[in-house]
Parts: structure tokens; C-alpha cells; sequence
């Protein structure tokens, strides 16, 4: 090979036999870069959504109408407390039903395995029916907060089954009272407020 044209008469890099053997000869394999330590990376594999981190108290389980075995839990979140129904390990986005006197059993359960302390402890003691009552709830409790510039209430309420579901109610100006089909998140004292409104018969 001496220049651009070869002693064939033609372009050296279009020339099979002057090119075979140097870096212009077509259909060379082109060297492969080294992948070493350039791995892409395995993504972790994240937890199931919703596996309950605190302490907890729960009964149940009880059978749906659809056939579903659920169990409600009272657990200690950032901020408070969630009440929520789990099936088969997982969370399920309906506000909380249970029978009157499961609701107050999960309220003892949470004092016995320490969910609560300090004054929402001795709140929810206070808040609670005596032991002997023949009817741990009277009525209907509610406990009312505000979310922003709108309303909203914790309600225990008597269902047409026997059951109490355990809801949050948003009021919307122009839509009035809505209940938010979902896990209950909130402070304690609200759910303390709540049963003693029940217990008592004095929703407000």
C-alpha cells in the first residue's frame, strides 16, 4: 500500500487485496468495549405497599359478603393512629366495619399491647365503657376536626348489619358531607373523642 490509490488502480480501501490485513479491509470485526464496571444496576425489590410498621392490636378475622376474611387493626402511625382492614397481608383502601363489641375489644387490646402512651393512653381509658355494660355503645360518636378550610368529622356509626364502621367525613361546600372510603389516619385523641360520644350516646 503506498498512497490513496493502490497498484491495482483502484482506491486502496476499495481494494481487496491491497487492504486485507490492515484496518481498511471491509467486514473486520469491530473491537468490543469492556462492560466491566459498567453493570446497570439490579433494582432492589421494594416491600409490599401497606405492611404495617408499629405496634398494632387487631380482631377478627371476619367473612365479607363477597367471601373475603378480613381483620381489623388499630396501629401506631407517624402522627397517630390507623384503622384499617387487611386481607391476606394487604391493606385494604374501605373504611374499617366491625360489630360494637369488637370495637371497644380492639380499643382494650391497643392499651394491653402498649400502642398508646402518655395522655392518649389516658385518654382512650377514660373514653372507654366499663367492663359490665350491657351495651358498650349507646349511639353514634363523632369526633369533628377541620382539613384546611373544610370540614371534617371521625364518625362511629351504626350500620343496618349490627356493624360500626369507623369513617372519615369531609364536608364540601356545594356537595355537602362525603365519606372518604378509606383507612382512618388520625391523632388519637380523635378517636378517644369519638368513643366517649358513642359510649355516652351524645354524638355531636
Amino acid at each position: 500500500m503506498s498512497g490513496l490509490f493502490c497498484r491495482h488502480n483502484r482506491f486502496t480501501a476499495d481494494c481487496p487485496i491491497c487492504s486485507k490485513g490492515t484496518v481498511l479491509e471491509s467486514g473486520r470485526p469491530t473491537p468490543r468495549r469492556s462492560t466491566a464496571g459498567t453493570a446497570t444496576p439490579v433494582a432492589k425489590p421494594r416491600p409490599a405497599g401497606g405492611q404495617f410498621r408499629g405496634p398494632f392490636a387487631s380482631v377478627g378475622p371476619f367473612v365479607r359478603e363477597n367471601g373475603d376474611r378480613v381483620e381489623v387493626r388499630l396501629e401506631r402511625v407517624p402522627g397517630g393512629l390507623r384503622m384499617a382492614e387487611w386481607s391476606n397481608g394487604a391493606l385494604q383502601r374501605r373504611a374499617p366495619a366491625l360489630g360494637r363489641d369488637d370495637l371497644v375489644d380492639l380499643f382494650r387490646q391497643a392499651l394491653e399491647r402498649d400502642v398508646l402512651q402518655g395522655s392518649d393512653r389516658r385518654r382512650l381509658e377514660e373514653a372507654l365503657p366499663s367492663p359490665d355494660a350491657a351495651q358498650p355503645l349507646a349511639g353514634a360518636g363523632v369526633s369533628p376536626g377541620r382539613t384546611g378550610d373544610m370540614r371534617e368529622e371521625l364518625r362511629l356509626e351504626p350500620l343496618d348489619d349490627g356493624q360500626v364502621r369507623v369513617g372519615r367525613w369531609v364536608f364540601r361546600p356545594g356537595s355537602g358531607w362525603q365519606l372518604q372510603d378509606a383507612p382512618t389516619m388520625l391523632p388519637a385523641g380523635r378517636y378517644a373523642e369519638a368513643l366517649r360520644a358513642a359510649v355516652s350516646g351524645a354524638a355531636a
